[in-house]
């Protein structure tokens, strides 16, 4: 996750930036709303899941921590690509 926000968004500062794994990304400046999207567009590209409407919420994906918890919550997930 940190490479994808180095190669778009932060060009090398994302792990200088998010300095513990429960860092609002949202709050923080680490993510705007179309990066959020963007970001939604990735993990299901990258991790082969289907991350439905109901559950794009910070409570699930605000900070590292919230994604992994989500993504290995999800059924479908085989483990990592």
């Amino acid at each position: 996750m940190i490479d994808w926000l180095d190669d778009n968004f932060h060009f090398g500062d994302a792990a200088a930036k998010i300095k513990d794994d429960d860092l609002s990304f949202l709050d923080n400046g680490i993510l705007n709303s179309l990066g959020f999207v963007a970001m939604i567009v990735h993990l299901e590209d990258t991790f082969r899941i289907r991350i439905e409407r109901k559950s794009l919420t910070r409570e699930n994906f605000d900070s590292m921590r919230k994604i992994l918890d989500y993504v290995l919550s999800r059924k479908e997930w085989k483990g990592f690509p």
